[in-house]
């Protein structure tokens, strides 16, 4: 992806790259060539004097540092053209790098339905579009996020043209959260949390309140207790347990999805790790809470 987007968008850079490529080869092809032409007249020679008054060895010593001299100019030239090329595909590096997020997690719909298979050259060509046709940009990080933009957007409405509508809001959380993640804005142990909830049967504590029956409670209790096990939500169950009460708002609420988490709660955790913790309270607004977090996140 990093050397299709450079041949792209910095043709002289890639062209010039490769033309060092290319010259290092030849070059190393010219040192062997000469060493071997050292090495097969000294074998030759059968005495010292022999080396000493062997003009073709004199010449060939001769020309071997003449050539050696330009080659190791021409290499510093190189590598000072070499670490401004490289430089740049660097700062590119990061538009590859969603790129190659996006191509896996599209591969991984097969697991849906065995009907969504997507190409590495369909998404190659997509992608080659979508450097063609983005928005030019003067400034380097401008134009990354541009080409990020633009090719997030491009592969969701190309791949929404293929998908049942009821897959397509599951495929735009997995585009979110596999940009997320590749931003280390989600922690692992918390979206295995998410996805599968508590392991193992926990005895939970005496019901606190005068709205959840004793089943609701077990339910919820088990969920808030795993969770505090979570860096992030240490504390939860027990501050449930105290101040109850304000989580009764949520659970009432005809936009739970909507309502603040109570106290520190609330500026304390991300929008996914509230996701989390409506999911305890609220399992019936998950989906319109994922729709607002995908909006939130990328658009």
């Amino acid at each position: 992806m990093l050397n299709l987007l450079i041949r792209l968008e910095f043709p002289d850079l890639q062209q010039k790259k490769d033309e060092i490529v290319e010259s290092n080869a030849k070059n190393g092809k010219i040192t062997y060539e000469l060493e071997n032409k050292i090495l097969s007249s000294l074998s030759e020679a059968e005495e010292i004097m022999d080396l000493l008054s062997d003009d073709t060895l004199i010449d060939i010593l001769a020309e071997s540092k003449r050539v050696s001299a330009e080659i190791e100019e021409q290499q510093k030239i190189s590598a000072v053209a070499e670490k401004q090329i490289n430089e740049t595909r660097a700062k590119f590096r990061v538009v590859a790098f969603r790129a190659s997020l996006l191509f896996f997690c599209i591969n991984d719909l097969n697991q849906i339905d065995p009907m969504y298979q997507y190409s590495l050259q369909w998404f190659a060509r997509l992608f080659s579009s979508g450097v063609k046709n983005s928005e030019a940009a003067e400034d380097e990080q401008e134009r990354i996020q541009v080409l990020n933009s633009y090719f997030t957007l491009s592969l969701y409405q190309n791949v929404c043209r293929s998908l049942f509508e009821r897959h397509k809001l599951l495929f735009s959380f997995l585009l979110c959260t596999k940009i997320l993640f590749g931003d280390n804005q989600i922690d692992m142990d918390e979206w295995r949390f998410f996805l599968a909830g508590p392991s193992g049967t926990i005895e939970p504590k005496p019901n606190p309140t005068d709205w959840l029956d004793d089943i609701e409670w077990g339910q919820v209790y088990e969920q808030l207790y795993s969770m505090s096990q979570l860096e992030a939500f240490k504390g939860i169950d027990s501050y449930f347990i105290e101040f109850h009460k304000k989580f009764k708002k949520i659970f009432d609420a005809s936009e739970a999805h909507l309502e603040k988490m109570p106290g520190e709660w609330d500026e304390k955790l991300s929008s996914f790790q509230k996701i989390i913790v409506l999911k305890a309270i609220r399992l019936d607004k998950v989906t319109a809470a994922i729709t607002n977090f995908i909006i939130e996140k990328i658009g």
